[in-house]
């Protein structure tokens, strides 16, 4: 198969981004998208932000998780007062890298006292960010006190899925699928080409 290039790739953004934005998170009336300094996490983000504006007319911001100033980003996330934060991380940077980087944000919010619906992107939660973030108590514990959400995928039939996920408080997860959301053939062909031979454990969620 036929791996993407770089255009296709930010192109992938604009598509998945418009049904996040039009679709998964229209409900909110003000809704903070996060992600790492990076262009494909900044190109989706981009895409589900303009989206959602233009599907709504409510307020959207966009908050950048530096590595070295993450609790002040968390207070003006909270001072923002979102609905929901969407949480973008993926990208091109490593993935190990961004894991910590999700994981140290999350402790931020807790920091923080955050408030808000929570919808994690599917690549760290595919890599596994939010399993290794919840070994961390403080974090387990932030996330038992907001509802949490991630979208997945089915590259087989073309769909994104949108659970709710409910932690336990031994850190094990409960998906429950509330939204299957079909793609168009370029989108799944591109989401195949740039995905397929991956990991892809949410795959059969």
């Amino acid at each position: 198969m036929v791996r993407t290039t770089f255009a296709e790739e930010i192109y992938l953004r604009a598509l998945t981004g418009k049904v996040i934005g039009e679709q998964m998170v229209s409900e909110y009336a003000k809704v903070a998208f996060v992600s790492p300094k990076n262009i494909i996490c900044c190109a989706i983000s981009a895409a589900a932000e303009a989206a959602y504006l233009i599907r709504t007319g409510a307020r959207a911001a966009h908050f950048i998780a530096d590595p070295d100033n993450l609790d002040h980003m968390a207070q003006e996330i909270q001072r923002f007062l979102p609905e929901a934060v969407v949480l973008m991380f993926g990208g091109e940077t490593p993935i190990e890298e961004t894991k910590r980087l999700f994981l140290n944000t999350l402790k931020a919010f807790a920091r923080a006292g955050l408030e808000a619906d929570l919808v994690v992107h599917v690549r760290i939660f595919a890599a596994g960010g939010l399993q290794e973030a919840v070994k961390d108590p403080e974090i387990l514990n932030f996330l038992s006190r907001n509802d949490l959400y991630v979208y997945t995928a089915d590259l087989d039939r073309g769909l994104f899925l949108y659970n709710s996920l409910h932690i336990e408080r031994d850190g094990s997860f409960h998906l429950h699928r509330i939204a299957e959301f079909p793609v168009t053939v370029e989108h799944a062909d591109l989401l195949n080409r740039s995905l397929r031979n991956k990991t892809l454990k949410w795959v059969d969620l």
